[in-house]
């Protein structure tokens, strides 16, 4: 028998992580992560620029990706299409995705969408989107009172 006295916060912090783990796992628990793959996205911000870097290997051709910025979110969508040249029942093993993907992460302040650039190198994906600089900030001043 245990001498430490009962905690019920500490019930309820596993019950939370056993939650979070539920949808967590979820996709992969029912195939969903084979249809929708997680595509990881780095992001990153400079003084003048956000970049965003993912790995998506086996793109092709410039149809194969498509990159939408909409209301400050970016969209990473397209497809991955690998030849089998093996038949489906000597599959030990599949892992490698092929198919529709689709990726949206919301960026850390406004881009100038005009001006976006995109390279594909080794399988990695770079956007280059440069920051909105807001010429209309206006610097409040502030009266002290006495």
């Amino acid at each position: 028998m245990a001498l430490l006295p009962y905690d019920p916060f500490r019930q309820l912090s596993t019950l939370r992580k056993d939650f979070e783990n539920f949808f967590t796992d979820f996709p992969a628990s029912f195939g969903f992560d084979r249809m929708f793959p997680n595509i990881k996205i780095d992001v990153m911000e400079t003084e003048n620029e956000i970049v965003a870097m993912c790995d998506l290997p086996g793109l092709e051709k410039k149809t194969d990706v498509n990159i939408d910025i909409q209301n400050n979110v970016l969209t990473i969508s397209g497809s991955i299409n690998r030849s089998m040249e093996t038949k489906q029942e000597n599959f030990h093993r599949q892992e490698r995705f092929s198919g529709r993907f689709q990726r949206s992460v919301t960026l850390p302040s406004p881009v100038d969408q005009e001006n976006v650039k995109a390279t594909y190198k080794n399988g990695v994906l770079e956007i280059r989107m440069p920051k909105l600089m807001n010429s209309d900030r206006k610097k409040i001043d502030i009266e002290f009172y006495h």
